[in-house]
């Protein structure tokens, strides 16, 4: 697949930060072409289905690009962005921040899915999963942040 690395970055090098410090991060809701579907994967730290999203970096002009990036990197996925759904607001409490989880400014996007590869830089590590709007609803439950994501989306609801 030319013009796409086989390497996920890692590590906070080039990642952006907002004006309160808060690491700026950038999601898609990867949908089908038919809107039934959401893709999700499986986190890596815990066993949990999330959204693929990761850090905007400094070497990204914007927040769509690193969310393509991260499409990319944890889904395999080749994706067409077709909505801004806007900035949502870290819920943690600060307790629930760490140094390696530091509190976040999320931005997502919807994507339609044009292309999905078997092998990606995080298919080593990463599962993926079809769900309807029930089913991904119920997965997110404990991440109020990608459940808000998935709420304002245009995907059918069934």
């Amino acid at each position: 697949m030319a013009g796409r690395s086989m390497q996920s970055r890692t590590g906070r090098a080039k990642q952006r930060y907002g004006s309160n410090g808060e690491r700026l991060v950038a999601g898609i809701v990867p949908l089908s072409a038919d809107k039934n579907y959401v893709l999700l994967i499986s986190a890596t730290r815990r066993s949990a289905w999330v959204l693929p999203k990761g850090g905007w970096e400094t070497d990204e002009a914007t927040e769509q690009d690193a969310a393509a990036r991260e499409a990319w990197e944890e889904a395999g996925i080749v994706v067409k962005i077709t909505y801004d759904l806007g900035h949502i607001e870290d819920r943690r409490a600060p307790s629930q921040t760490t140094v390696e989880a530091p509190a976040a400014k999320f931005r997502f996007f919807e994507a339609t899915v044009d292309k999905m590869e078997e092998t990606f830089p995080e298919s080593h590590k990463r599962s993926r999963k079809w769900m309807t709007f029930s089913q991904a609803a119920i997965a997110l439950k404990d991440r109020p942040e990608l459940l808000e994501a998935l709420n304002k989306c245009t995907m059918n609801r069934t």
